[in-house]
């Protein structure tokens, strides 16, 4: 059977109407990448019967999203210089962290998944990092050029030994659109890559029952391109289909 990828959804507004929605560029590299089907799930919140839902799957992603976390998940006072939020998001994605892993349901984390999977584990989150003193600026070129906002053009370090190194090698290069980072990481999770600055570009779940991965930049965007974006979607596929096995 053709494995089936969950992805939770935003929940946005346009046009004066509320849709749940999540970018072309997540579904072509797990389609064309990863060879597998991406179902998006929306963002209902409590209404998720989690347990039904990872019946049903094979993998969960968690994708990028121009909306961070909301402080009060991991106690940081909200500001308005730390929006855009997406609520129904986090009260549907959070929970579903922890369900997968307990389950053992193969899980790719991406850019504000990195940070959901941190903060759902107990870890919190720094925002605005590009304001702190000895702190590279991680945020997307401001242009509109969509080749020339995921660049690839950050330079990372992998844990030797790890399971990035293993995937990417020691030192590769990647590409940086964020404004929030980790900070405390959860003590679930082991620190795989890091920038030059320290901040924080890859964990994975120790003890894992099966892949479960994050990453702070965008694989997807290069992934049938770029070497080191397409190993990633290629290890999450081949995790995918192994649980169907």
């Amino acid at each position: 059977m053709q494995p089936i990828v969950a992805i939770v959804a935003d929940a946005r507004e346009f046009d004066n109407e509320d849709w749940h929605c999540v970018p072309d560029q997540y579904m072509d590299a797990l389609s064309k990448v990863s060879n597998v089907l991406p179902i998006f799930i929306p963002a209902l919140g409590e209404f998720v019967d989690h347990a039904s839902l990872l019946d049903r799957v094979d993998g969960v992603m968690l994708t990028g999203s121009k909306a961070n976390v909301h402080p009060s998940n991991f106690g940081v006072k909200p500001d308005s210089r730390y929006e855009p939020y997406d609520l129904r998001r986090d009260a549907t994605s959070l929970p579903l962290v922890t369900a997968s892993l307990e389950r053992g349901v193969p899980l790719l984390a991406l850019c504000r998944g990195i940070q959901e999977l941190n903060v759902a584990l107990g870890g919190t989150l720094r925002p605005l990092i590009h304001e702190e003193p000895d702190r590279l600026d991680h945020r997307a070129a401001d242009v509109l050029d969509r080749d020339k906002q995921f660049e690839i053009n950050q330079e990372v370090t992998a844990r030797e030994g790890g399971c990035i190194a293993e995937l990417l090698g020691q030192e590769f290069r990647t590409n940086s659109l964020h404004s929030q980072a980790l900070d405390r990481v959860s003590p679930n999770l082991r620190v795989e890559a890091v920038a030059a600055d320290g901040t924080v570009e890859a964990v994975s779940v120790i003890d894992a029952k099966s892949f479960a991965i994050g990453v702070q930049w965008h694989p997807e965007y290069w992934a049938k391109t770029d070497g080191a974006s397409r190993a990633i979607f290629e290890a999450f596929g081949d995790a995918v289909r192994g649980r169907q096995g």
